[in-house]
């Protein structure tokens, strides 16, 4: 388990992580004071349990989400981790009384659009819930992988946090009008993992959309609503990612990572290589 807080300004950042071998382990968070704040889960796969006042709230598809909520010191957030589900979460939080403080405009944000999380009716009150966009996602990478030290780090932090809040606010902004119901989401996050389990070969739009029950056209909109992106945009960046890693991590060659991710052409796999990441596979 590995825990991070940094404080910059009146925010603070909070870094966690945690793999295990058995099949649960349970981490759980609390906060000494009332916070707003905004969660990131990055590419871990964790299961969230928040309690508070005899309720239970449970997410099953933690990878991307955000989630914004308020809580006070009797709310208990449940992390469940296991060796196929790993923890990894990024939370930015300032306290209501630090608000007025904030730089950059937040405070006004967190009013203007998170405005029953300002003034809550309860120990906990969830705000919006939707997944990262890509450029969010590299930013939260980027974030559990810096080796900065001292104050570059510091530097580094806050510069990345606020690009983050940048993309957060910005997607609430174009998206305040067509945030998607709880059971609307949890078909997307049924897609999302439909598409990632067979990399190499994933179904059509409409085969995807008879599987997780709704038709195209909502599939089509929902997802990029969620994921800021296409289906077969979001595809081709998963794709490549693991690519990236197979060849990085595993040292597979060119050849055999472009079959374990469905290019068939070598060409076309290091042209989308090259448009993604801004070299070619031989450079990796």
């Amino acid at each position: 388990m590995n825990r991070e807080i940094i404080d910059i300004n009146d925010c603070t950042i909070l870094l966690e992580e945690a793999t295990t071998n058995s099949t649960n382990l349970v981490d759980t968070c609390y906060f000494d004071e009332p916070v707003i704040a905004i969660a990131f889960y990055g590419s871990g796969d964790v299961g969230l349990k928040v309690k508070y006042n005899g309720k239970t709230k449970e997410f099953q598809q933690t990878k991307g989400m955000i989630l914004s909520f308020y809580a006070d010191e009797n709310v208990a957030f449940e992390h469940h981790v296991s060796n196929e589900k790993p923890l990894q979460c990024l939370v930015i939080a300032t306290t209501v009384r630090n608000l007025d403080k904030l730089p950059n405009g937040e405070g006004e944000f967190l009013e203007q659009f998170l405005s029953q999380l300002v003034h809550p009716k309860d120990h906990y009150v969830e705000g919006p819930v939707f997944k990262m966009t890509p450029e969010m996602f590299v930013l939260v990478e980027q974030f559990f992988n810096n080796s900065y030290e001292g104050g570059i780090k510091m530097m580094f932090y806050k510069s990345h946090m606020s690009a983050l809040l940048s993309h957060y606010f910005g997607q609430l902004a174009t998206q305040k009008s067509t945030i998607i119901e709880t059971s609307q989401l949890e078909k997307i996050n049924l897609a999302q993992e439909i598409l990632l389990a067979d990399l190499e070969n994933p179904p059509s739009l409409t085969e995807l959309a008879q599987k997780i029950g709704t038709n195209t056209n909502k599939l089509k909109k929902e997802f990029k609503a969620q994921f800021g992106v296409p289906v077969f945009k979001y595809l081709q960046n998963e794709r490549l990612k693991k690519a990236y890693n197979l060849i990085k991590k595993e040292h597979k060659t060119i050849q055999e990572a472009a079959w374990a991710v469905g290019y068939d052409s070598l060409g076309s796999f290091s042209n989308a290589f090259e448009k993604k990441f801004g070299y070619r596979p031989s450079q990796v």
